[in-house]
């Protein structure tokens, strides 16, 4: 089992970024094609490994979907008539960098404005690396 540890010393499971995009595309937005493969292409820039996927496009608009990947998943939501869409970047390990899949999306749904929230998920106690009964914990959060 690996055992995630960063600079500030703190143990983890994974990242989890939750991201908000607004002011988006929604021509982008409200096409299931183009969301499915840049969800896709966000877990491999990230060097996640693509399991499988699911993808639906509602009436009269919006698209729903997951990238299931070997190290947790991507997910999308999209709202094309406000030009937003939340997503949910969540990552085990040391392989992938959620971040990097958050910017990849950033540039493809032509957001003009962007926040996330990054969160520490299965905290593990310092001394002994067993899971900590605990919640999550709010690692970062930035604007751009």
């Amino acid at each position: 089992m690996e055992i995630k540890e960063f600079n500030n010393g703190d143990t983890y499971l994974g990242r989890h970024v939750l991201a908000e995009f607004f002011e988006c595309n929604p021509n982008v937005l409200n096409n299931k094609d183009k969301i499915e493969n840049y969800m896709v292409d966000a877990a491999i820039e990230c060097g996640a490994t693509v399991v499988q996927k699911c993808f639906h496009m509602f009436s009269p608009f919006g698209v729903s979907g997951v990238v299931i990947i070997s190290e947790s998943h991507l997910a999308v939501h999209t709202w094309p008539e406000l030009g937003y869409a939340a997503v949910d970047l969540f990552t085990c390990g040391s392989k992938c960098d959620p971040k990097v899949a958050y910017e990849f999306l950033k540039k493809k749904f032509n957001s003009k404005k962007a926040f996330y929230t990054q969160l520490k998920r299965g905290i593990l106690d310092e001394k002994t690396k067993e899971l900590s009964e605990k919640a999550f914990e709010l690692s970062e959060q930035y604007e751009s």
